[in-house]
């Protein structure tokens, strides 16, 4: 009774198209699949599920256990004292000195629309790439608060040209582009476009326009230099690289565009700059704030910290080298058409033409509790995605490795076994290194760094 029930939970979340249990590789379960409209995902597999999307990312049971805690008043005189050390953390993040850091209990798109909205007025022009869906809502969100966009179309697997950029700018000789928007990983896609090289190409077209990232699922988790890169607001999300719950829109702003809030005239009033300057110099908030996210926050961040943001950034590198010689091994390619774009958040893997993506993305759920990324908008039933951002190490990575290689076998992608675990197991074990603190078994193991 109960492999039936399972049975039909999967055929349910494939759809009706994908009942045939041989090519879903479900031999392990018996009878016959009873009326789909009595089906639930209410049966509880043993074990964890395996959370590999580019968030929400995997949360740390240190952060699990500093979120955990009984309410508290903001109001309470404790609170300025907790909370001026975490906007220095917040600078930290983003790797700035002389940025305004500001939090505000919402998503990144919330932190988007404080980026536009406090530093903009309508009417202004702005340029913006669009490689992705996350990079068009963004243009979405602009042209919906009376932004005039100059939309630079670009293929979905590419990132952001910088020469044309600077021709953009260059052609402006009244100088009447106000910002340039920039997704820094575009998770659509698996891009990381170059964020200093943009700076390069304003800088060579004398422009004046703002520079907005949006680092929602970039910083924390690969290089990013707010000051050194000259980049006027960026944000970010609590649910990505900081592996928080969603609810934390974070974002950084320079002395620039803070200059530039002064007579912006898009109207705000929850993600108003103003309003929280005010209340963050009496070390509150304008309005109630999400406390136990704060204290999951402090205690993230103060991860970040203990390992250096340095080695965060390295160990993403050598997740996504390792999960990008799997996808060689197994024969597939990437969406990203340069390796100068690979992501090191996430791979996007293309699959041939007649493979639906989805059933990929299902059947890992459904039958081994693995949960990886859909294709989105674009390129829905075309790529399947696989995170690899956040609180994850070499034995979790291959796990996830693994299960999707017994997935492509599944929906008929007879990959050979092993390849692409045997190809990221190489990899590790040439540049893994010692756990710190670990040192003192000595250095006589085999295969030590």
């Amino acid at each position: 009774m109960q492999s039936g029930r399972v049975a039909q939970g999967v055929a349910r979340a494939l759809g009706a198209r994908s009942l045939n249990g041989s090519v879903l590789g479900l031999r392990a379960f018996s009878g016959s699949v009873p009326s789909l409209a009595d089906s639930s995902f209410a049966y509880s597999p043993p074990g964890r599920n395996h959370l590999f999307v580019p968030g929400p990312t995997n949360i740390p049971e240190r952060v699990q256990r500093a979120m955990c805690r009984p309410s508290e008043n903001h109001r309470d005189p404790y609170f300025a004292n907790f909370l001026n050390p975490i906007f220095e953390d917040v600078k930290y993040l983003f790797q700035s000195k002389t940025g305004k850091p500001f939090i505000f209990p919402s998503t990144g798109t919330g932190a988007w629309e404080s980026a536009l909205c406090n530093t903009l007025s309508p009417g202004d022009t702005v340029v913006a790439f669009r490689f992705g869906q996350f990079s068009h809502l963004w243009v979405d969100m602009a042209q919906r608060l009376g932004l005039d966009v100059i939309v630079l179309e670009t293929p979905w697997g590419e990132g952001a040209d910088e020469g044309r950029l600077e021709e953009v700018l260059r052609a402006d000789t009244e100088k009447k582009i106000k910002g340039v928007l920039v997704v820094h990983n575009e998770t659509t896609t698996g891009v990381t476009s170059d964020i200093l090289g943009c700076r390069k190409a304003i800088d060579a077209a004398g422009h004046p326009a703002l520079f907005y990232v949006d680092g929602v699922s970039s910083i924390g988790a690969l290089p990013f230099h707010m000051d050194d890169w000259g980049v006027d607001v960026a944000i970010t999300g609590s649910q990505k690289a900081l592996c928080l719950p969603t609810g934390l829109g974070l974002t950084c702003v320079s002395p620039k565009a803070m200059e530039a809030s002064k007579t912006a005239k898009l109207k705000r009033v929850f993600f108003s700059y103003d309003d929280h300057a005010k209340a963050n110099a009496t070390g509150n908030f304008p309005y109630t704030p999400s406390i136990p996210l704060l204290y999951g926050m402090r205690e993230s961040i103060a991860i970040m910290r203990e390992h250096t943001i340095e080695e965060v950034w390295s160990r993403h590198a050598r997740m996504g080298n390792a999960t990008r010689a799997a996808v060689d091994a197994w024969g597939l390619k990437l969406l990203c058409k340069n390796p100068r774009w690979n992501s090191n958040a996430l791979t996007v893997v293309a699959v041939p033409k007649e493979i639906d993506s989805n059933d990929i993305v299902k059947t890992a759920y459904c039958k081994y509790n693995l949960t990886i990324g859909v294709g989105l908008s674009e390129v829905n039933g075309k790529v399947f995605r696989i995170g690899h951002l956040g609180d994850l190490n070499e034995i979790s990575m291959l796990g996830a490795i693994a299960g999707v290689e017994m997935v492509l076998n599944d929906v008929g992608l007879k990959v050979p076994f092993g390849s692409g675990v045997g190809a990221a197991a190489a990899y590790f074990q040439k540049t893994s290194s010692v756990i710190p603190s670990r040192e003192i078994l000595g250095s006589h193991i085999y295969g030590v760094k």
